[in-house]
């Protein structure tokens, strides 16, 4: 072969490899409005915490709140965030930002599950879960009262407005 087919040949694989990255690449640009479960171990405790599009308001199925936390995790603009919901004694489901309402501002204000007790990472303070929602104030998970959010027999609806309303707690958060 002459020198000026192998360029030709070399040019047209290049267009075609080209080609088709662009299209792997604008299909994997999508939003993604389906909420993805994610599960890893920590601490000798599973931890499930959930993806939700910032598109859509945060939907918690009654049915998988347990006594271990779950934490769901939204995106308002470029912040990331995170709810957390678990079943207190009582057989109530408890709803909270995973954010500290005293040190939130430190990045670290966010919580761990040590047992019956939310732990927040930047102090120290453990936090018994049957006090979410019902203690505001001081170092403690930011509670989703139930004026924040809408519950059915079998789902609570966190929505994308109110969420939206409380990136600030966020905007340090390291997580």
């Amino acid at each position: 072969m002459n020198k000026k087919k192998i360029l030709i040949i070399t040019i047209i694989v290049f267009i075609v490899i080209f080609g088709v990255y662009l299209v792997i690449a604008s299909s994997n640009k999508k939003v993604n409005t389906k909420k993805n479960q994610i599960t890893t171990k920590s601490n000798n405790q599973t931890v499930t915490s959930q993806e939700s599009s910032s598109t859509t308001d945060i939907i918690i199925n009654k049915k998988d709140i347990t006594s271990i936390a779950k934490f769901y995790k939204y995106k308002s603009g470029n912040i990331d965030m995170e709810v957390m919901a678990v079943k207190a004694t009582d057989g109530t489901i408890r709803t909270a930002l995973n954010t500290c309402q005293v040190c939130y501002d430190s990045g670290r204000g966010y919580y761990k599950q040590q047992g019956d007790n939310m732990v927040c990472q930047n102090c120290g303070n453990k936090f018994n879960v049957n006090q979410i929602e019902k203690i505001k104030g001081g170092c403690n998970p930011v509670p989703v009262l139930a004026e924040n959010k809408t519950e059915t027999t079998d789902t609570i609806t966190i929505s994308k407005g109110y969420l939206d309303s409380q990136k600030s707690y966020f905007e340090n958060w390291k997580k």
